[in-house]
C-alpha cells in the first residue's frame, strides 16, 4: 500500500496544556521536538504543532498494558494515555527531562522485548515513556 492509497496521512496528538509555556518548552527545546507551526492569536489562543517523527497507533489489552508497566516500572502505573518517544540514548534523555522538571516514575529499564526504557511524568499532564531501541545481541546461523 502506498502513502497515497492510505485513508490516514498523519496522526496528531492534541493536548491541552494548562501551563501552555512550559509545556511547550518541555516538549520542543528539551525533547527535541522540531515545531512545524505556530499560531497565537488576541484571545488567548495559542497552538504549537511539533513534528516528533513517525508516528504510530499501538493499541493494547489491558493484560498487555498491565505486563509492560511490571516491566518497566514494576507497578500498574498507566493512564488510560500514554505518549511513547523513541530517543537515541534513553538515559541521556530521561536525566535531560528530569532537570527540565518532569517525575521519574521509573528509571530506564532493559525490557525483555529489547530495547531501554524510562517513565515520566511530563508537563501538559503527560504520562510519558522514553525508549531506546537496543542492538540485537542474538547470533544468528546461517
Amino acid at each position: 500500500m502506498t502513502a497515497s492509497s492510505r485513508g490516514v496521512l498523519q496522526m496528531r496528538l492534541v493536548v491541552e496544556a494548562g501551563d501552555y509555556e512550559e509545556a511547550v518548552r518541555f516538549y520542543r527545546d528539551v525533547l527535541g521536538a522540531a515545531q512545524e507551526l505556530q499560531l497565537h492569536q488576541d484571545g488567548g489562543e495559542r497552538v504549537t504543532i511539533l513534528d516528533v517523527g513517525r508516528a504510530t497507533l499501538e493499541i493494547s489489552s489491558p493484560e498487555q498494558v498491565d505486563m509492560i508497566d511490571r516491566v518497566e516500572a514494576g507497578r500498574r502505573i498507566s493512564p488510560r494515555l500514554r505518549v511513547a518517544f523513541e530517543v537515541a540514548d534513553a538515559q541521556d534523555v530521561t536525566d535531560q527531562l528530569s532537570r527540565a522538571g518532569a517525575e521519574v516514575l521509573a528509571p530506564p529499564t532493559r525490557t525483555p522485548w529489547g530495547s531501554l526504557n524510562s517513565r515520566l511524568d511530563a508537563p501538559a499532564g503527560l504520562q510519558i515513556t522514553v525508549f531506546q531501541e537496543l542492538p540485537s545481541t542474538e547470533t544468528h546461523k546461517d
